[in-house]
This record gives structure tokens, C-alpha cells and sequence, in this order.
């Protein structure tokens, strides 16, 4: 077998099971699950009509490359979402949701030949399929903490000129996962300089980039960011879904974006790894990108929450609104792993421990002391989960 898959810690639901052994929830509360960032929103009837009406495409085989109107509606979206000009014969690829290209463009990337253990660069905490694809690739997980006192700013000093010397791969979430954070244009001219300087590639995780509050400023991308600071799209790639922005998690569709001499190199893994989007998937995703309507609504759905709980959250838990998203990363008084655990038994609440979601570097787990709380349920879920929250904490 692979000796990397020794490497690989439990997924942090895997840890929430374990965590959750042996407890009995309190039997008056109804459960609300705020723990995985799963949209619940209803699906638009649009797009499943869309997907019923592709299945005659079923009879053939789809190519890796996707659609030429699937590309089209992409490209199209780019223009009016980050007013990009991208060519949707060599800078776009359809993909089965953003979780497997991100794990499998690290299969791409990595060169474990150049006589040295290549580093792949995440934030801390982060999504697990970073590390996990840096395992697998034969490379090393390196860590930068996102600091919690500087605005979830990177801990860029934390690397030496010889571990960055290393890096290959970085990986950046923007709107960020678990802390919501939107990197700012200056964000990216410093990423962008310290890709210049040791060469190494950047993805750009952007799923929840059309989860936001104020209409008038939308979170900037990664392609978007290097246009507007007159840079090409080199070593830069981003990663887009249709998951959080259209809920539609269960049709698994994205798309990445950038450097057409990656995607021409990552398009030939595809063709061998065996992912092209299914007919169906690709008709849908075609009226999902085209249409906006929806996702207005979307956000309105998640502003409503998140003025309402948030504000409550924050008397008793140290947090804000995020910049993004739909997470609350809120601080715990005492250990999230504690707090996950008597919310549970006490109120029927089921939050993620931050631990699980980082790791220790140098002797701190920035996660610690944190829970993720993802107000993914309906406006009276959230307010329900919300008070018993507030009165679990408040009896601590």
C-alpha cells in the first residue's frame, strides 16, 4: 500500500464521533447540526429541471475538458463576477466540485525529483484536503497560523528563506475556512512577491467567494487581484463551485481557472485520472452559472442569520461577523473539545472544535479554544441553536 496513507490524520467529523462517544443528548432539544458547512438552503427548481432535462446526455461519454458551453457560461460569469477576459479553450476546466481538484491538483504540481522534500503551504487552521493532497503528492504539510490578534493575518515570519526556498505549492482560502477572512488586494501583492521569489505555485480555494453581506463589495479573487496589479496569471490558479453559491453540494461541479500552461498540464492528469463532469452535471451547471437571481436570494437568506445571531453569539462567545462565508469562529471559554462536548449533551447543539481543523505548530494549535459554527440551517434553527448557546455558555 502507499505509505503515505499512514500519514493522513482522521477527517475532523471522524474526530467529532469519537469525541461524541457515549453521550446522550439531552432529549428535550431537537438536534441542530451547525457543524458541517453544508448548504441547506432549498435548491433552485431551475437547476434541477436543468440536470433532469441533461440526462439524455447519458448515451455518451463527456469529455475532460467539459462542454464548450459549460466554458463559455464560466468565462461569461468570470467577466461579470471579476471582470476577467479568460479564454475558455485554455484557461478554464469543469471539475466535480472544488474538493477534488484541489486534492488532485497537488498530484499535478509536486516535483519530488528536484533532490529535496517539497513543502505545501497552508493556513492554520485550514480545510483537511490541503494536507492531505501535500501527503500524498510525496511532499510535506507546512503550516502558516493564521493570527487571531492581527486580523487572521498569516504568520508569513514563521518560515525560514530555506523552508520557503522548498515550497512548491501553496494553498490560500479567501473567503477563509473556518475564519471568514477575505484577503485584501494588499493581501495578495505580498502572496504574489513571495511567489515571484521562490517560484512556487499558488491555488486560490474561492468556493465561498459568493457567500457576503454587502452587495456593494464583493470579496476580490485571486485572478481578479492579479489583474488589478497589472500581473499576468502565472503560477496562479483559482478554484470555484457551485456548491455553497447555488446549493447544490450533492451535484459536486466547479470549475477551475488560470494559468493556461498548468491547466494544460492538469487537463492531461484529468484525462488520465478519470473525472470528466457528467452530461447532466454540465447542463445544470450551464443555468446555475448563468443566473444570478438566485444567489441574491442565497445571500439574503445568510445576511438575515448572521444579523441576527451574531450579534447574540458575541455577548457570550468572543466573535464577530466574519468578512465572509457562513461560518462563526467563535472563541470558547473553555476547551472547544469541552464545549463541543457539553453543548451536545446538554442542549442538543452540535458545533466543530477548532482543534480539529489545525494543527500544532510549534507548540500552539491555533484552533484551540475555538468552535466552527456554521449557520447553515433555517433563520429559526440558527436563532433556536443560538439561544441554547447562549444559555449553555452563560451556566459555564
Amino acid at each position: 500500500m502507499n505509505p503515505h496513507l499512514a500519514q493522513l490524520q482522521p477527517y475532523p467529523f471522524e474526530k467529532l464521533r469519537t469525541l461524541f462517544a457515549g453521550i446522550t443528548p439531552n432529549p428535550q432539544f431537537k438536534e441542530i447540526k451547525l457543524s458541517i458547512g453544508e448548504p441547506q438552503h432549498a435548491t433552485p427548481a431551475f437547476i434541477m429541471e436543468a440536470l433532469a432535462d441533461g440526462l439524455r446526455g447519458l448515451a455518451n461519454y463527456p469529455t475532460t475538458q467539459g462542454m464548450p458551453a459549460l466554458r463559455q457560461a464560466i468565462a461569461r460569469w468570470c467577466q461579470h463576477r471579476y471582470d476577467l477576459s479568460l479564454n475558455p479553450e485554455t484557461e478554464i476546466l469543469p471539475v466535480n466540485g472544488s474538493r477534488e481538484a484541489l486534492f488532485s491538483f497537488a498530484q499535478t504540481v509536486i516535483d519530488p525529483a528536484r533532490g529535496y522534500l517539497p513543502l505545501v503551504v497552508s493556513p492554520n487552521p485550514f480545510y483537511q484536503i490541503y494536507e492531505g493532497a501535500a501527503y500524498l503528492a510525496g511532499a510535506e504539510p507546512c503550516f502558516l497560523n493564521n493570527l487571531p490578534d492581527d486580523d487572521f493575518a498569516f504568520d508569513y515570519d514563521s518560515l525560514s528563506a530555506e523552508e520557503w526556498a522548498r515550497v512548491q505549492l501553496f494553498y490560500v482560502c479567501s473567503p477563509g475556512n473556518p475564519t471568514g477572512k477575505v484577503l485584501s488586494l494588499e493581501d495578495w501583492k505580498t502572496l504574489f512577491a513571495l511567489s515571484d521569489r521562490y517560484g512556487f505555485v499558488i491555488a486560490s480555494d474561492e468556493c465561498y467567494s459568493e457567500i457576503y453581506f454587502d452587495e456593494a463589495s464583493p470579496p476580490i479573487g485571486g485572478l481578479q487581484a492579479a489583474k488589478l496589479l497589472g500581473r499576468s496569471n502565472e503560477r496562479l490558479v483559482m478554484f470555484s463551485s457551485l456548491s455553497k453559491r447555488s446549493n447544490v453540494p450533492g451535484m459536486r461541479s466547479g470549475f477551475v481557472a488560470g494559468d493556461e500552461k498548468i491547466l494544460k498540464k492538469f487537463l492531461l492528469y484529468r484525462t488520465y485520472h478519470g473525472c470528466a463532469m457528467a452530461p447532466p452535471v454540465q447542463t445544470a451547471s450551464i443555468a446555475a452559472w448563468k443566473d444570478e437571481a438566485h444567489v441574491l436570494d442565497n445571500r439574503k437568506q445568510y445576511r438575515e442569520k448572521f444579523t441576527a445571531c451574531t450579534p447574540l453569539i458575541t455577548e457570550v462567545l468572543g466573535t464577530r461577523m466574519p468578512d465572509a462565508s457562513f461560518y462563526l469562529w467563535a472563541k470558547t471559554p473553555i476547551a472547544d473539545t469541552e464545549f463541543a462536548r457539553g453543548l451536545l449533551e446538554h442542549y442538543n447543539v452540535v458545533a466543530l472544535p477548532g482543534s480539529f481543523l489545525a494543527r500544532e505548530v510549534r507548540g500552539v494549535n491555533p484552533g484551540a479554544n475555538f468552535v466552527r459554527i456554521a449557520l447553515v440551517a433555517s433563520l429559526a434553527e440558527c436563532l433556536d441553536a443560538t439561544q441554547r448557546i447562549r444559555q449553555f455558555t452563560q451556566q459555564l
